[in-house]
C-alpha cells in the first residue's frame, strides 16, 4: 500500500480544516489506530457515527473511518448486506449476535484487506479503495472470508490452517448458495489452486507446517476432504456445514477460545460421525497427500481447454452438487 500514509495526511488536512480545533486531535489519532494492523481500535470505533444493519439473529454496526470513496454509501451498505446474506444462508444465522464493521478507506480501487478480532466482541476491519467500483464489490470475496472466520473460536496459532482453511473453502461455496457465484467458478479454482496445499519437503503435518499454502489451500483441502467424507458417511444428509452449524449451536464463534479438539469434537457431534477428529489425527501430525486427480474425476469435473465440464455421472457428483446448494437454517 505505497502511498497509504501521504494521502492519509492529505485526507487528515482537509478534515481538520472544516472542523473545531477542539476535534483534531481525536481525528488524528483516531486515523492512526484505524490503519494500525495489529489490533481493532475498539475506542475510536465506538467514537463513529454507526449505521446499523439487520441480519439474521443479529446486527452489524457499521462504520466508516475519516475518508472519502467515489461510491455512495449506501451502494457499500448494500455490499456488506449482500455479503452477510451469503455467510447467513450457509450457517443458516449469521453467526454472532452483533459485529462492530469499520470500513476504513484507502488509496485505489478494489477491497485491499480486512482482519476479524474477538477479544473485546466480534469486530472486522475492511480496507477499501477509495476508488472501488460497484463491479469491484460484486467480484468481491474478502468480506466474505472475514465473516466466516466470525464462526469458528479462536484457537492456538498453529491451528490459524484451520480458520484460514475454512474462510478460503466456505467462502466461494456460501456465495454459490446464495445466488451470487456459478459453481463451476469454485469448482474450476479449486482444481487450479488446491494443489498449492499439497506437502512439500520437510513438511510436518498441518499443524507443524506454517507455510501459505499449507495455511491456506491446505486448510482448504482438509475442509473438502471432510465435507465429502461426511456426506459418504451420511448417505449425503449432511456436510460440513451442518457440522459448523452445530458449532455456533453449541456457542462456540470468534469471540470464544477453544481448543481445536472442542472445535471438532463438537462439530462431530452435529453430524454424528468422527470425520473432523479422524482426519486431524491424520494430517495434523504428519503429510497427507491425497490424489487429487482422482479426487476431481469422482466427482466428475474435467476440463476440456480451460473450460470445466461436469459429469453428473461421476461416483461423486451427487455429493459435488449438495455441497454448493442452499439449505434452510
Amino acid at each position: 500500500m505505497k502511498g497509504t500514509a501521504a494521502w492519509r495526511w492529505i485526507v487528515l488536512a482537509a478534515i481538520c480544516a472544516a472542523m473545531p480545533a477542539s476535534m483534531i486531535a481525536f481525528h488524528a489519532d483516531a486515523q492512526s489506530d484505524f490503519m494500525r494492523g495489529d489490533r481493532m481500535p475498539y475506542d475510536a470505533f465506538d467514537r463513529l457515527p454507526k449505521t446499523d444493519l439487520e441480519v439474521p439473529r443479529g446486527v452489524i454496526h457499521v462504520a466508516f473511518a475519516p475518508g472519502d470513496v467515489t461510491l455512495p454509501r449506501e451502494k457499500i451498505l448494500d455490499w456488506i448486506k449482500t455479503s452477510a446474506r451469503a455467510v447467513s444462508t450457509y450457517y443458516g444465522r449469521f453467526p454472532v449476535a452483533s459485529l462492530k464493521l469499520l470500513m476504513v478507506p484507502v488509496n485505489g480501487p478494489r477491497v485491499r484487506g480486512g482482519t476479524t478480532w474477538g477479544y473485546r466482541g466480534a469486530a472486522i476491519r475492511v480496507l477499501i479503495g477509495r476508488d472501488a467500483s460497484e463491479d469491484d464489490l460484486r467480484r468481491d470475496w474478502i468480506l466474505v472470508h472475514e465473516m466466516v472466520h466470525l464462526a469458528l473460536p479462536d484457537m492456538p496459532e498453529r491451528h490459524n490452517w484451520l480458520s484460514e482453511g475454512l474462510a478460503v473453502y466456505i467462502e466461494p461455496i456460501a456465495r454459490v448458495q446464495a445466488g451470487d457465484m456459478a459453481a463451476h467458478e469454485i469448482w474450476q479454482a479449486m482444481m487450479r489452486d488446491m494443489p498449492k496445499g499439497l506437502p512439500e519437503a520437510g513438511d510436518r503435518g498441518l499443524d507443524n507446517t506454517d507455510t501459505w499454502g499449507r495455511k491456506y489451500w491446505g486448510g482448504a483441502m482438509f475442509c473438502l476432504l471432510a465435507d465429502i467424507e461426511i456426506r459418504k458417511t451420511t448417505n449425503n444428509r449432511l456436510g460440513l456445514r451442518d457440522a459448523m452449524r452445530g458449532v455456533i449451536a453449541a456457542g462456540g464463534s470468534h469471540e470464544q477460545d477453544w481448543p481445536i479438539e472442542r472445535v471438532l469434537a463438537t462439530a462431530d457431534k452435529a453430524t454424528g460421525a468422527d470425520v473432523l477428529t479422524r482426519l486431524h489425527n491424520e494430517m495434523g501430525a504428519k503429510p497427507v497427500t491425497p490424489d487429487l486427480a482422482g479426487l476431481w474425476r469422482d466427482l466428475g469435473l474435467g476440463l476440456r481447454g480451460e473450460a470445466l465440464e461436469f459429469d453428473d455421472g461421476a461416483p461423486l457428483a451427487a455429493i459435488r452438487k449438495a455441497i454448493t446448494e442452499a439449505r434452510p437454517g
